[in-house]
């Protein structure tokens, strides 16, 4: 049966002295004087792996060593593979993750399957568990707080339609060989257009020219349509046999890209063949990431991934995320993120800084309303400083302390991987945003307790 921490322990070494490994030791005792944080842990593997609940079968991980292990990926920017290498060869890693001297480590394998068991909503319980101990130490108060908003990517190549149309033909071909391996050629019969299909897109992505493009454009789309329509009538022969897991993983992933793939022809017919511009809200940019947005950051650049509303307080830490939908404009987000810092620390800011976008009249209105005596817009965009702030000293002081979320924002993307995001999934691109907040203000808190 899974436990939630191991009772006796493998002979284990003392951190050693050095600075990365105070710090381990530091979020150590943190995280071993919050026991509910190893509960929340627990929920969510109870879920993912109901068989280890039971009294047999494999034990697998504690819900400690999971979390530990996560914290390490994150500080580091591992792969999996990296993260095993070092779980064996670092003497303060596999002391810090509770694996001893002599503790089996776990496998690449077996560490991406637990990791990811963690879900968005346990982080977030977990960074306020977090938050609580930074406000117990008096690191962090949440009484002046920085608001800025940033995008992280998704795991995704340039969306061109040529590449889109390519992916759904050699996904599609590929769930159709695996079937047919499994049923049987009677079964399944079906001509192969993947050379065809990537000699046109070749074609598409070496002409200099527009016109050029036409001509390939409508062969790649009527072969993708041949694929579609393929793979939609060998969808209707594969049983429904769940008890085969192979064939019941092609049938799912076969229902899941004939969904997708119809959405990209559209597109692609309509604005390659027709000239319409297709509104950001009806494109699809990816058919393995179909969550991704497209967020357009004034001029400079187009990005994919989606948009997400950080709260920073004074001692460098995150105080709050907002992971969005779509592209909302930054004047909608202030009133909200303030909201929940209330929700965090039981008390409104005393004082409230964001750059000119978040800037309105309506917004400054509401803020003050919730009880931020001083809230200040780094361009007014028409408002006076005398109704943000009480002074322009202050003013001057806020506006200045807002540029720090930028070096914050910057250190989370270099150093904790909140650049793009690697897991796939909408439910895993929120659970790796908190996993990114939640490594960089244990080492942040770490770093003020060593």
């Amino acid at each position: 049966m899974r436990k939630a921490r191991k009772t006796q322990l493998p002979i284990t070494e003392k951190f050693l002295d050095l600075e990365h490994s105070k710090e381990l030791a530091a979020i150590s005792r943190l995280l071993d004087g919050h026991p509910r944080i190893t509960a929340l842990v627990m929920q969510d593997l109870r879920s993912a792996f109901p068989s280890q609940g039971r009294d047999t079968g494999a034990k697998g991980m504690t819900a400690e060593q999971v979390l530990r292990c996560m914290l390490v990926k994150q500080i580091n920017g591992f792969s999996y593979r990296q993260l095993e290498f070092h779980l064996a060869d670092s003497r303060s890693y596999a002391t810090f993750c509770r694996f001893g001297v002599l503790g089996a480590i776990p496998g690449k394998s077996c560490l991406q399957a637990n990791i990811k068991a963690l879900s968005a909503d346990t982080l977030e319980q977990i960074h306020r568990i977090i938050l609580g101990a930074a406000a117990e130490a008096g690191i962090e108060d949440g009484r002046r707080t920085r608001v800025d908003c940033t995008v992280v990517e998704s795991n995704i190549h340039q969306p061109t339609d040529s590449e889109l149309l390519w992916d759904c033909v050699r996904v599609l071909t590929r769930l159709l060989h695996r079937a047919r391996k499994l049923l049987g050629d009677q079964h399944v019969r079906f001509h192969d257009r993947t050379r065809r299909a990537k000699r046109r897109r070749k074609e598409i992505n070496t002409a200099h020219r527009q016109k050029k493009r036409i001509a390939p454009y409508r062969d790649l789309i009527r072969v993708t349509e041949e694929v579609l329509a393929t793979a939609r009538q060998i969808l209707e022969v594969i049983p429904e046999d769940y008890s085969v897991v192979a064939l019941a993983q092609v049938r799912w992933e076969l229902q899941h890209y004939v969904a997708l793939s119809p959405k990209v022809i559209d597109q692609a017919r309509r604005r390659i063949l027709e000239g319409e511009t297709v509104p950001a809200a009806e494109k699809i940019v990816s058919i393995f990431e179909e969550h991704t947005d497209i967020i357009r950051k004034d001029s400079r650049g187009t990005y994919y991934g989606h948009k997400i509303c950080l709260t920073g307080g004074r001692s460098s830490l995150i105080l709050d995320v907002q992971i969005l939908r779509g592209n909302p404009s930054d004047s909608s987000l202030p009133v909200t993120a303030i909201e929940r810092i209330d929700e965090i620390f039981g008390k409104p800011p005393r004082q409230m800084t964001c750059d000119g976008a978040f800037a309105s009249a309506s917004n400054l209105k509401e803020i003050k309303a919730l009880g931020v005596k001083d809230v200040v817009f780094a361009k007014g965009k028409g408002l006076q400083v005398s109704d943000m702030a009480k002074s322009t000293w202050v003013y001057k002081n806020l506006r200045n302390f807002r540029a720090g979320i930028e070096g914050i924002i910057s250190f989370l993307k270099r150093a904790f991987g909140l650049r793009r995001c690697v897991w796939r999934g909408w439910d895993s691109f929120g659970a790796y945003v908190w996993s990114s907040i939640l490594a960089s203000n244990l080492l942040i808190i770490a770093k003020h307790l060593a």
